[in-house]
């Protein structure tokens, strides 16, 4: 891949794979080591992309893989942050904030699957194929999720 090339390819997935890792992550450092991982790949990646499509769906699946590797990592398994507080994003209004801060309750899975799906736009299809997942396992994680969210928005709300 040529310098240019790479450029451009830095402006048009870096923030997404950030939003995607941090979604699964809930770390800010942990999703910008993510996506300098994956579009260090994407830069020694030998092969040429059929589309910009094909590139894209190689890239966000590279990131799911890199996240779920780190989540597996002994080190991130034994060892807690120093600060407990979630790094939390500045939203326009008080209901957004409060949905991204239910929706970063959820497991990774389903963060990652709502992120995806409602975020990116991805079809469950997709969603499925870039997670390893079947698409009716996709399909019951959302569903979970937004069950999960309900519940948890009306209970805020009553307080």
């Amino acid at each position: 891949m040529t310098d240019a090339a790479f450029e451009a390819a830095v402006e048009r997935y870096a923030d997404m794979l950030f939003r995607l890792a941090y979604s699964y992550l809930k770390s800010r450092a942990d999703a910008e080591d993510v996506m300098q991982e994956t579009l260090l790949k994407l830069y020694t990646e030998r092969t040429d992309f059929d589309s910009p499509e094909h590139e894209r769906y190689w890239v966000v699946r590279v990131a799911v893989n890199e996240c779920k590797r780190l989540l597996r990592s002994p080190w991130r398994r034994r060892n807690r942050p120093l600060e407990e507080a979630p790094e939390t994003a500045v939203l326009d209004t008080p209901a957004q904030t409060e949905l991204f801060q239910q929706v970063m309750l959820l497991p990774p899975k389903y963060r990652a699957a709502v992120y995806l799906h409602y975020y990116e736009g991805y079809a469950v299809r997709e969603v499925a194929a870039l997670m390893g997942a079947n698409p009716s396992t996709v399909q019951t994680w959302l569903m979970r999720a937004r069950g999960q969210l309900k519940t948890n928005l009306k209970e805020a709300e009553s307080l």
